[in-house]
């Protein structure tokens, strides 16, 4: 089989940037922002900080540009920086998962932890709504796995938790989650 190289159509904009040209550098903001305001939204739940976190982000993006790459896309490089960044808020906070040691459900072991059927058919307004008043460590685990799409070794690492202890947190948060649903009427 041939193998293909992997070009990032955002390779010659990226360039630019490298050169400090203020004009690429807004076209890249303007690609980029929307997403990544809702990825730190997602994980912080704050407006202001999410703003705040996506700002930071741009800034470190462009100061260290000389440390991409290309060995992926320029999009997936800025959002690691800007979950990286969301998490640091949350530390910031005094984020704290729900105590767990290295305790977890059996149960929670052994359950798919493909996305739920019952949660994706939900209205999205009343499930965001839902998410956000989940407790940070909760969001934060529910949020990269079933959003973001990290496995649960990735959240162990990106958090510094152990991956049962990220199993845990996503079964515990999807019940929370159904608990809060049916608290709206769902």
């Amino acid at each position: 089989m041939e193998a293909f190289a992997y070009t990032d159509i955002n390779a010659p904009l990226v360039e630019r940037c490298r050169l400090g040209d203020r004009r690429a550098q807004a076209e890249i903001y303007k690609r980029y922002a929307k997403a990544m305001f809702n990825a730190s939204l997602r994980i912080t739940g704050d407006y202001a900080e999410a703003e705040d976190v996506l700002q930071e982000a741009f800034l470190s993006a462009f100061r260290e540009l000389h440390s991409y790459k290309g060995d992926s896309s320029f999009g997936s490089w800025l959002k690691r920086i800007v979950i990286n960044k969301s998490i640091n808020c949350l530390r910031n906070r005094r984020l704290s998962l729900v105590p767990l040691g290295e305790q977890h459900d059996a149960a929670a072991e052994a359950t798919d932890y493909g996305p739920d059927p019952e949660i994706t058919s939900w209205r999205a307004d009343v499930v965001r709504r839902c998410v956000q008043d989940l407790p940070d460590g909760y969001r934060v685990v529910l949020t990269l796995y079933l959003l973001e799409g990290y496995d649960h070794a990735e959240i162990a690492g990106i958090l510094n938790i152990s991956e049962s202890t990220s199993k845990s947190q996503y079964s515990r948060a999807r019940k929370k989650l159904l608990e809060l649903a049916r608290q709206h009427g769902l």
